[in-house]
C-alpha cells in the first residue's frame, strides 16, 4: 500500500497522468430540508464578517437562501416573543436558544484520499461535514479529473453527503506527455476551463511554461495555486510566482527563498537526496533560519510586494505539527475510533511512503521545527495585520492528521500565531470564499447569502476544542468531567445535517473495518 502512494506521489511531481481512484460517494440518504421556510431559533452569531458576536437572533431561511436575520432578545433575559418572525403551519423551527452559529467552514487544502490509504469518500466526506467544513478546494485532483469533477456536479446538486467542491486540477493532468511548449500549457489551461474545473495546482515547471499557463488562467478566470516544491522553487520561489500572476500558494516552500539575503539556494547538506523523505522534512524545518530576518528591509519588502499583488496565503500549519511533537499527534485521541485501520498503516513510519519519513525523529529535529513555526507564523500573522489574505487548509490525510479534526487543529495553530477568533473565523469562512470568487454567495450569515451555517452548543470563541468532534473536557458540579461541545449541525444549502450523526457513521465504519481485519490500534515498533 505504501509503496502505491510514494509512487503516485512522485508521478505528480513528475507530471505524469496515471492516478489512483477512488468508489464514488454514495446517493445522500442524510440531511433534512431544504424547506420553504425554516426558522433557527435564539442563537448567538458569529457572521464571519469579523464582527463580534451578537444574539439572541432568529435566522429565516428559505430554501437555501437566508431571508432574514432578527433580533429578539438580550443575553440572559427571556427572549422577546413579540420581536420573533412568526411560524406558519408548515415552517420548520429549529430551537437553538443557548446555541452559536458561524458561517460553513472552508477547508481551502483538502485531498480526499485515494486507495492507497484505504479510505473512501463517504467516509472523508462525513468527517469534514461533521466538522462544519462546508466547501472544500480540492488540489490536484489525485483520484482524476473526471472522478472530482463528477463529485463536484453531485455535491452541487445535493445528491451526495459532501461538502462543496472547488476542483483545482494539477497542472499537466490527462495530458499526452509531458507539457513541454507554451501552446501545450494554453492549450491545457483551455481544456480544463471547458471541462468545469475552477483552477490549477501547480507543483512548479520550467520558467516559461509556468507564465503561460497562469497567464491563460487569469484570462479565463481560473485560480492558481502553486506548492513551491523543492524540485522547482530554483526556477521560481514565492515572490516571482505571484509577479506572474499566480494568485495563491499553499504551504510555505518558496516563501523563505524569497526572503534569502545571502544566498538563492537552500543550504542542503551535501548528501541531501530529496527522494529521502526524512532529509526532505529535517532539512525543511531549518528554512525559515536561512531567511531574512522578521521586520529586516528584506522581510517587509518581499511582505510588501505580495500585499501589492493581492497574493493570497494558505499555510497548513496542521500539516506540519507532528515534526514538532511526534508523540502528541500520533496519540491524538481521536484515532482510536475514527481513523481506519489502512490510513493508520500509511501513516506509520516508512522508508518508501510520502509523509512517512520518521526514520530517525528526535528532539533535535523537534527543536528546530518550533523555531521553523516561530517564524513562519511571525510572517503569517504581520501579514494578516497589514491587510494580506490567509485561508486555512489542513491537507489532512497525511502525517497523522484526520480529516476535519486536522482543520480544527489548523484554528488552534492559527490562535498560536497571534489571531484572534474573530480573525480565525474570517480566515476559515469568508477569506476562503474570497479566493473561490464565491464571496457574493457565501462565507459570512447575512441576507441573501445562501445557507450554509455551523451550530454548536458551547461558545467556540472562548475555546476552539468545542468544534472537535471529541468536544472538549469540562468538569461539572459533580466533580465529574464531561464533554462539552462537538458540532451539532452542519448545515448545507439549507439542508440539515447532525454532525454528531454523521460521526457515529464513520465510528461504524471503521469498527466494521477493524473487525474484518482483526486489527487494533499500536504504535510503532511497541510489542504489547
Amino acid at each position: 500500500m505504501k509503496r502505491v502512494l510514494s509512487f503516485l506521489f512522485l508521478l505528480f511531481l513528475s507530471g505524469s497522468t496515471a492516478f489512483s481512484q477512488m468508489s464514488d460517494a454514495p446517493d445522500r440518504s442524510e440531511g433534512e430540508g431544504p424547506y420553504d421556510r425554516l426558522i433557527i431559533r435564539g442563537v448567538n452569531m458569529i457572521d464571519g464578517t469579523g464582527s463580534p458576536m451578537r444574539g439572541p437572533v432568529d435566522i429565516v431561511v428559505e430554501g437555501n437562501r437566508i431571508t432574514d436575520i432578527r433580533d429578539v432578545g438580550y443575553p440572559g433575559l427571556p427572549i422577546m416573543e413579540n420581536s420573533r418572525p412568526e411560524a406558519g403551519p408548515n415552517d420548520q423551527e429549529l430551537d437553538a436558544e443557548g446555541m452559536y452559529l458561524l458561517p460553513g467552514f472552508f477547508d481551502m487544502h483538502a485531498h480526499t484520499g485515494g486507495t492507497a490509504q484505504g479510505t473512501t469518500p463517504e467516509y472523508v466526506y462525513k468527517l469534514w461535514m461533521a466538522h462544519g467544513i462546508t466547501t472544500i478546494r480540492e488540489p490536484a485532483s489525485g483520484n482524476g479529473m473526471d472522478w472530482t469533477l463528477r463529485h463536484k456536479e453531485r455535491s452541487a446538486k445535493n445528491e451526495i453527503t459532501a461538502p462543496r467542491i472547488s476542483a483545482w486540477i494539477r497542472f499537466g493532468m490527462d495530458h499526452d506527455g509531458p507539457i513541454t511548449t507554451e501552446k501545450q500549457a494554453r492549450d491545457w489551461v483551455q481544456m480544463i476551463h471547458k471541462k468545469g474545473a475552477d483552477g490549477i495546482k501547480f507543483f512548479g515547471t520550467r520558467p516559461e511554461i509556468y507564465a503561460a499557463a497562469i497567464d491563460e488562467a487569469n484570462k479565463l478566470g481560473l485560480g492558481t495555486m502553486t506548492h513551491h516544491a523543492q524540485t522547482r522553487v530554483v526556477y521560481n520561489n514565492v515572490l516571482q510566482s505571484a509577479r506572474l500572476g499566480l494568485t495563491s500558494m499553499t504551504h510555505w516552500y518558496g516563501l523563505p527563498e524569497s526572503l534569502f539575503e545571502d544566498r538563492i539556494i537552500q543550504d542542503y547538506p551535501l548528501d541531501y537526496n530529496y527522494t529521502n523523505e526524512q532529509h526532505r522534512f529535517e532539512e525543511a524545518g531549518r528554512l525559515w533560519k536561512q531567511a531574512a530576518e522578521p521586520y529586516s528591509d528584506k522581510w517587509n519588502a518581499v511582505m510588501n510586494e505580495l500585499l501589492e499583488l493581492d497574493f493570497s496565503l494558505n499555510p497548513t500549519f496542521t500539516i506540519y505539527e507532528a515534526n514538532r511533537d511526534l508523540m502528541a499527534q500520533r496519540r491524538a485521541e481521536w484515532h482510536e475510533k475514527y481513523t481506519l485501520p489502512s490510513l493508520w498503516e500509511f501513516y506509520s513510519p516508512s522508508r518508501i511512503s510520502h509523509g512517512s519519513y520518521w526514520l530517525d525523529w528526535g528532539t533535535e529535529q523537534e527543536i528546530a521545527w518550533k523555531e521553523n513555526f516561530r517564524l513562519w507564523m511571525e510572517f503569517i500573522n504581520e501579514y494578516k495585520n497589514r491587510g494580506g489574505r490567509v485561508t486555512l487548509g489542513s491537507d489532512a490525510g497525511y502525517i497523522y492528521k484526520l480529516y476535519g479534526f486536522g482543520f480544527i487543529q489548523e484554528m488552534e495553530l492559527f490562535r498560536e500565531a497571534g489571531f484572534h477568533p474573530l480573525e480565525i473565523f474570517q480566515s476559515a469562512s469568508l477569506k476562503g470564499a474570497e479566493v473561490l470568487g464565491v464571496d457574493d454567495e457565501l462565507g459570512t450569515i447575512e441576507i441573501g447569502k445562501i445557507a450554509d451555517m455551523v451550530i454548536v452548543d458551547a461558545n467556540p470563541l472562548k475555546n476552539l476544542k468545542v468544534l472537535y468532534g471529541t468536544g472538549a473536557i469540562y468538569v461539572n458540579e459533580e466533580n465529574q468531567p464531561v464533554r462539552v461541545g462537538g458540532i451539532q449541525y452542519t448545515i448545507k444549502d439549507g439542508i440539515i445535517y447532525n454532525a454528531k450523526e454523521l460521526l457515529e457513521d464513520v465510528a461504524r465504519m471503521v469498527e466494521e473495518s477493524k473487525s474484518e481485519e482483526n486489527y487494533e490500534i499500536t504504535q510503532p515498533g511497541l510489542k504489547y
